[in-house]
């Protein structure tokens, strides 16, 4: 029997990076989606970003893409949730960085989390798996047909994690990817969601993550270990849900564990879209 692990008030905190995308933006599969190229202009090694609850204008992940496009990858960051993410001024509502969250009455945080369930909730109900994954598989399968394109990966984070997961399970010829990687998913049915993994899968995890704990992630190492598929979990300490896309860059730990875990997603794809 699966176990759900679900979504909390921790998805709404983190920073939002200064600096300018340099990508351009297209409509592929019905979606708006920001593109950043390679310097060949190549489509051979392709990833599809999935975005978390803020969405493809979010510049952190813009930005992001941005450098695995200067890492030799084509990248798309398709508006997945249709134009229906959640507003940027959601970001710092909810969460605060990982001092002050430990500094919080119980009351405090019961009082946050409320907060954002009335907002949060409804919104995880309108974009539940039966909505988005069929969006989702449909634009992979759009970004296999481009021309040159030959291998494909997906990239995700919290929202976007579990559906990045869910890409490296089995999938007609011609459709699916070749890796994933997954950013400190939610949402996670365990063992329901690792089970059916057929894939290279890598996982960024953190240590203080509030909706996957050591007993979680134990779990999905035990899980993921037994499999002849290859796969990684990398467990990055005192980091936070969110971290390696909204993490804090002034703090010299988390900035560390952005870099880290931004190179851990190059070099898995390095080596399995080559």
């Amino acid at each position: 029997m699966s176990t759900g692990v679900g979504m909390s008030s921790c998805c709404l905190s983190g920073k939002v990076k200064e600096g300018k995308p340099s990508g351009t933006v297209r409509t592929i599969a019905g979606l708006e989606t920001y593109v950043a190229e390679p310097e060949n202009g190549s489509t051979a090694k392709s990833i599809v970003f999935l975005v978390d609850i803020f969405g493809w204008t979010f510049p952190n992940v813009r930005l992001l893409a941005d450098n695995y496009a200067k890492a030799g990858f084509y990248a798309y960051v398709p508006d997945v949730h249709q134009g229906d993410s959640l507003p940027i001024e959601f970001l710092q509502d909810v969460e605060p960085p990982l001092p002050v969250r430990e500094s919080l009455s119980v009351v405090q945080k019961t009082a946050k989390t409320a907060k954002v369930g009335a907002t949060l909730g409804p919104w995880l109900i309108k974009h539940r798996e039966a909505v988005s994954k069929p969006i989702i598989d449909s634009f992979i399968r759009e970004v296999r047909k481009i021309p040159g394109t030959d291998k494909v990966g997906t990239i995700g984070f919290c929202w976007g994690g579990r559906y990045a997961i869910l890409s490296a399970h089995a999938a007609e010829p011609g459709q699916g990817v070749d890796a994933a990687y997954a950013c400190h998913p939610s949402l996670v049915a365990i063992p329901g969601d690792f089970d059916p993994v057929v894939k290279p899968l890598s996982l960024a995890l953190g240590s203080k993550d509030s909706l996957l704990g050591e007993k979680e992630i134990g779990q999905i190492k035990e899980l993921l270990s037994k499999k002849e598929v290859p796969s990684e979990v990398q467990v990055y300490e005192d980091q936070v849900h969110g971290f390696t896309l909204r993490g804090d860059w002034t703090n010299d730990k988390d900035k560390k564990a952005m870099d880290d875990a931004e190179k851990q997603g190059i070099e898995w794809f390095k080596k399995y879209l080559s």
